[in-house]
């Protein structure tokens, strides 16, 4: 099967373009679904093939789930561009189960019963269904993103379900805004090339992450504004910021799963220290 482009959204628009991308998404994103749910067969229900209805609309209930962490202005800007959001969901997810792709990303993130985890652009929650039953009641989903409307398909998606161990978690471009020293796993998929301000992102989620903790990223090996990330251009981004490579695995034709641990939160180097780095060795080759 040929690899899309990604629609999950940790996107961080440019000012210009983010209020019109923001409109445009509650219309053509639900647009979608009722188009999949439409060709979804009767009886066919379950975390492989449910469809969140088309009529969700954004719950005012959704919120962050930790206090702000370093503002935006403390990063500098990546020197790449940076690939477009699509919408909430990649492709009918019972045709993503039958390309391997969460069996290939969870074998290698090692995901134990009991962990606490988050899928940082969680769209409408295709890992987040499949991460739950994995840590089980005992563990703990944060299905994170920072489009409210796709946080509402999967807040209407976690409530059907009773899934009593997700949490819907609203981010913001530059932070994923989730609690201090919690997660033992954070995961990326298919989205890193959509993140404009991936310094704030990665410094302030090493705030939720437990010492040790690791995150996992999909991506393709391609140009960042043809919806994939070099590996040598992510390796530089996030050793920016502290975070050291503990392993690259080419998971299928032009994909790769990579695959850090995040620096401790007194380990980490200041913005203004990441931003001296990246004057010194700027992080080019996208």
């Amino acid at each position: 099967m040929s690899r899309l482009p990604t629609l999950f959204s940790l996107v961080q628009r440019p000012p210009a373009t983010r209020r019109t991308a923001r409109r445009s998404l509650a219309v053509t994103g639900l647009a979608v679904l009722v188009t999949w749910g439409a060709a979804t067969p009767a009886g066919c229900a379950g975390p492989g093939n449910a469809v969140p209805s088309a009529g969700a609309a954004v719950q005012d209930t959704l919120r962050p789930a930790a206090p702000p962490g370093a503002p935006d202005s403390a990063f500098p800007a990546p020197e790449r561009p940076v690939s477009d959001i699509v919408a909430p969901r990649w492709t009918d997810e019972r045709v993503r189960d039958k390309d391997g792709e969460f069996a290939r990303v969870v074998a290698l993130a090692l995901v134990q019963e009991g962990m606490q985890v988050a899928d940082i652009g969680a769209g409408d929650g295709y890992y987040v269904a499949r991460l739950a039953p994995l840590v089980g009641t005992t563990g703990r989903v944060y299905g994170q993103d920072i489009v409210p409307e796709y946080l509402a398909l999967l807040d209407e998606r976690v409530r059907r379900a009773g899934w009593r161990n997700v949490q819907v978690a609203l981010g913001e471009a530059h932070d994923p805004r989730l609690p201090p020293a919690t997660l033992d796993l954070a995961f990326m998929i298919h989205m890193y090339h959509e993140i404009t301000q991936p310094f704030g992102v990665l410094w302030n989620l090493a705030t939720a992450m437990k010492p040790g903790g690791r995150l996992v990223i999909l991506d393709l090996d391609r140009r960042t504004d043809s919806h994939g990330t070099p590996p040598a251009l992510l390796r530089c981004e996030l050793e920016a910021v502290g975070y050291r490579q503990a392993g690259l695995t080419r998971t299928a034709p032009g994909e790769y799963v990579a695959i850090f641990e995040a620096p401790a939160q007194d380990a980490r180097p200041t913005p203004a220290a990441i931003r001296a780095r990246l004057q010194r060795s700027p992080c080019r080759g996208w």
